[in-house]
């Protein structure tokens, strides 16, 4: 017979089953900071346009290969809280700006780490954070001073493009200056006289069949239309109605076939090819124009 232990009379009471409650300098602080640098150290190396990939396999199995920290962070399975609050930095980051996603937290968890040492040296929580308020502030007042390049028009095409190429590089090294000419012409072309401007704006289409280089901008609207090949109108025809799936019958009993030449490969689906190829055949020469047939998916 199992014996109810209960719980120690406190904060700890309070929470359900499974929950654990630290306090202190040595539990808490010292727990939250080294789970930051942890995961500020997962995707340091991901930094900049030299950055390494990352291999994920999120929780549906599917997987991915990117250096691109917004999808990292995006698809990582983080649980503790600390570390929460540097994705949630990241993703405002995101947002608001579009990138720097990854800087975001390697720089708090750099701050992090100079703060541990603080703390060992005997300086207080609220002394550290007084001291970086005040380099916040001296930061902000140094950064205007150290402009490299700076877009006066934002309508021109020519500084614009210049001022995206370094965000494109970290992504795209190598094809800056091809994508940087294409976003500027679709972001300049429709920047409004007063209100913001609205990303959904810009719509991105991929079609298959070509490369990076055979994009360009259209300036309206873009629809899918099918292959000039496709027959979709028939006048007088001739319907043949079946309530079977024109297919090659199959059983439904699993089995193994071991292949072990390349004659082999070729031949083991001929004989299924050339059977439904003589279907097609008797149905085209009775004379049958247009064919209904059942599908397994419906």
């Amino acid at each position: 017979m199992a014996l109810h232990v209960p719980k120690a009379p406190g904060f700890s009471q309070m929470l359900k089953d499974g929950a654990r409650h630290f306090s202190g300098l040595e539990e808490a602080v010292y727990r939250n900071i080294n789970a930051c640098k942890q995961f500020a150290d997962t995707v340091r190396t991901a930094y900049g346009p030299n950055g390494m990939n990352k291999i994920i396999i999120n929780h549906i199995e599917k997987l991915f290969v990117t250096n691109d920290a917004a999808t990292i962070i995006k698809e990582l399975e983080v649980e503790h809280p600390a570390a929460k609050l540097m994705i949630l930095a990241s993703q405002m980051q995101e947002q608001e700006i579009g990138d720097g996603t990854n800087f975001v937290i390697i720089f708090s968890g750099a701050l992090l780490e100079q703060a541990e040492g603080l703390l060992r040296l005997g300086l207080t929580p609220t002394e550290i954070v007084e001291g970086y308020e005040k380099a916040l502030d001296k930061a902000l007042e140094i950064l205007p001073t150290l402009t490299c390049y700076e877009v006066k028009d934002v309508r021109s095409e020519t500084e614009v493009s210049k001022g995206i190429k370094p965000a494109l590089m970290s992504k795209q090294y190598g094809h800056e200056d091809f994508l940087s000419s294409l976003v500027t012409k679709a972001c300049v072309s429709i920047i409004p006289e007063t209100n913001t401007f609205n990303v959904d704006n810009v719509r991105v289409c991929k079609i298959l069949g070509s490369g990076l280089f055979n994009s360009q901008v259209i300036q309206g609207m873009v629809f899918k239309r099918n292959v000039e090949g496709d027959i979709t109108k028939k006048t007088k025809a001739k319907i043949a109605v079946y309530t079977c799936p024109v297919d090659i019958a199959q059983t439904e009993t699993k089995g193994t076939v071991l292949i072990k030449t390349a004659d082999e490969l070729v031949n083991y689906s001929r004989g299924e090819e050339s059977l439904l190829e003589e279907q097609i055949k008797a149905i085209a020469d009775s004379g049958a124009d247009v064919v209904v047939n059942y599908s397994r998916g419906e």
